[in-house]
């Protein structure tokens, strides 16, 4: 990190968790965080899921919920990025205080639920984003008081689709009661048939993504999987954030919520190694959860991912770390004799199976 970005962090940290956030937002909006631009090469450049992305390092969903800074973001290094959730009616999502850092552990833990403008205020900012290289899509949620949780996120896709390069189905949340059941055999396909018959309407391709939970036995894992494939998904997001709670050493560790950050990461490895095993490469997987280092995002490629997403990370690292990342990816590409990412997929996922 530099100086500036180095002081910027530390006075983020003396404040409420949540208003630091909106802080970081405003300042990027501002212009006054210096931005590296895109960050590419022959070796970064990839395509998941029919998004050609400059790098396979994105912005994983929640820290721009409600799409308000893209135009700097799209400009911080990343290779894609994703918004949201987003849920049919806006929401005000659960009483704070609902964020703690837990700086011990390089995590944090979030009980947000959802808040968010609403879809029709996010998609218009989605359609006024200036288009670029770099792919942005909608993380599709639903309300909390939805009398059909499953319709909700068909209705988010048809209203912001046509303004989205790809949109993610999100029931893997802890933070809305009972969401997480909707992960079941027969209520996920349900609400994936739902969600792609709104797709095959759309003028021009919308890949959907699944992003799912790190609390999963293999069984549960074996379910998805198959109905992943049978549905016709561009891929899957592993993982969202964990329930679980071991080995913490921050006062907050007892917080409810999902736990993010450094802690996550071999629990959503070896779920990332495991779906690459049961999907035998038919189906891109996105690797997120405790993505701090170039080293940490090779290993999730190696395990299966194709691409990863990063965001508690940057709470202790900055907006620079994307750019960081990508850059040391493409040494690490280079260092080990792959031309692109793709030819290293997979290539160290039988280390994650034992």
């Amino acid at each position: 990190m530099n100086i500036l970005e180095r002081a910027a962090l530390t006075a983020l940290h003396r404040m409420d968790p949540e208003k630091a956030h909106s802080l970081s937002l405003s300042a990027l909006r501002s212009g006054l965080v210096p931005l590296p631009g895109p960050v590419t090469s022959p070796r970064l450049a990839t395509v998941v899921g029919g998004l050609v992305l400059p790098n396979p390092v994105g912005l994983a969903a929640g820290y721009d919920k409600n799409a308000v800074a893209l135009a700097a973001l799209m400009r911080a290094g990343f290779g894609f990025l994703e918004v949201g959730a987003a849920t049919p009616r806006p929401q005000p999502g659960n009483p704070q205080p609902r964020l703690f850092r837990l700086t011990e552990d390089r995590a944090a833990i979030n009980r947000f639920g959802f808040n968010n403008d609403g879809a029709a205020t996010i998609c218009a900012r989605l359609a006024m984003r200036p288009r670029g290289a770099v792919p942005v899509g909608l993380n599709l949620g639903a309300n909390k008081d939805s009398p059909d949780r499953a319709a909700d996120f068909a209705a988010v896709l048809a209203a912001c689709g046509p303004h989205a390069d790809f949109a993610t189905v999100n029931v893997s949340s802890p933070n809305t009661e009972r969401l997480r059941d909707l992960q079941g055999r027969q209520a996920l396909t349900a609400l994936l048939e739902g969600v792609m018959q709104v797709q095959a309407g759309f003028a021009r391709p919308v890949p959907v993504f699944l992003k799912i939970a790190p609390d999963l036995s293999d069984a549960d894992l074996a379910e998805i999987a198959e109905v992943a494939l049978a549905s016709g998904i561009a891929g899957i997001v592993a993982t969202n954030t964990t329930l679980a709670r071991d080995g913490l050493r921050s006062a907050h560790a007892r917080e409810t919520g999902g736990l993010s950050g450094a802690p996550l990461f071999e629990r959503s490895t070896r779920v990332l190694a495991r779906l690459s095993e049961l999907t035998e490469g038919r189906l891109p997987l996105i690797g997120v959860g405790g993505v701090a280092s170039a080293e940490e995002a090779y290993a999730k490629i190696r395990a299966g991912a194709s691409a990863v997403q990063l965001y508690t990370a940057m709470v202790y690292q900055g907006i620079g770390l994307a750019a960081r990342i990508a850059r040391g990816l493409d040494a690490l590409l280079l260092r080990d004799g792959f031309g692109s990412v793709a030819e290293a997929v997979g290539t160290g996922r039988a280390d994650w199976l034992t």
